[in-house]
């Protein structure tokens, strides 16, 4: 027997393998054929998309204030939308948390509920939430930030959780040694921990849910991307690449200010 032989895998092992990689490519390829792939599609489709991009340079500038403040005041909402969304989740979670975590919460049955509970919340998409919440509130600005609540609850309760969970118990231990209650233990021995995570955690948050304030304006839920949705809809490319760089300006910026803040947290 060459030495190349002891190398290869067993018979079965390699007809699994093959099996596999013909499975694979079967799949990929029946993909490609049911979605309409092709290269005539995919050329023709590059092409108008090289239309589309050229409207991007120059960048459309507006020279009348009422326009300028119509484009303030869609970025302002979408803000807004994220902060008052990422707050109020977060005071909702805050507390949801405590009662997720099993170092604080021994109750295994209550624990299950809470738990199963944020995977329910977590199971909506935003964008759904926001349409739900559009049909029962109407369209603005409210639908977004109820969207945006309601979702961040059932994620910043099990990321809280989670970092609860993997704190050190000593200190709250010898918090309840010294003659400590248990919400004292809590308070002196374990927020101190976990507060500058969980203050990461709802900053990193506050950036993505710009970015999600950004879609729910698309369907109706206010701010820059009901601008943005107009200006597509009436064919004013030109006007939709600026409102674009704004936004992606907007989302650097805050992603900046974010980052910068994390670090003094964790390290002041």
């Amino acid at each position: 027997m060459s030495r190349t032989d002891h190398t290869l895998p067993p018979r079965p092992g390699r007809l699994r393998n093959r099996l596999f990689w013909i499975g694979f490519l079967a799949l990929f390829g029946w993909c490609l054929y049911d979605f309409g792939f092709s290269p005539q599609r995919i050329w023709q489709g590059l092409g108008r998309l090289g239309n589309v991009l050229s409207f991007m340079f120059p960048p459309h500038l507006w020279t009348e204030w009422v326009q300028i403040r119509e484009i303030l005041q869609g970025l302002g909402e979408t803000l807004a939308m994220a902060f008052l969304g990422t707050l109020l989740g977060a005071l909702v979670a805050f507390p949801l948390s405590f009662l997720g975590a099993r170092t604080i919460n021994r109750m295994g049955w209550l624990r299950f509920g809470l738990r199963r509970g944020f995977d329910v919340i977590r199971a909506f998409e935003t964008l759904i939430l926001a349409l739900i919440f559009i049909r029962a509130f109407g369209l603005g600005p409210l639908a977004g930030v109820l969207a945006i609540a309601v979702g961040e609850i059932g994620v910043l309760a099990k990321l809280y959780a989670e970092a609860i969970e993997n704190s050190s118990a000593r200190p709250v231990e010898g918090v309840r040694a010294a003659g400590g209650s248990v919400p004292q233990g809590i308070r002196i021995g374990l927020l101190p921990q976990v507060m500058p995570v969980l203050m990461s955690i709802t900053l990193y948050n506050f950036e993505s849910n710009v970015r999600s304030g950004t879609i729910l304006g698309i369907v109706g839920a206010g701010g820059i991307g009901f601008l943005l949705s107009d200006r597509i809809g009436a064919y004013r490319w030109d006007e939709a690449w600026s409102i674009i760089i704004l936004i992606v300006a907007m989302v650097y910026l805050i992603d900046g200010l974010s980052a910068w803040i994390r670090m003094r947290l964790i390290r002041p």
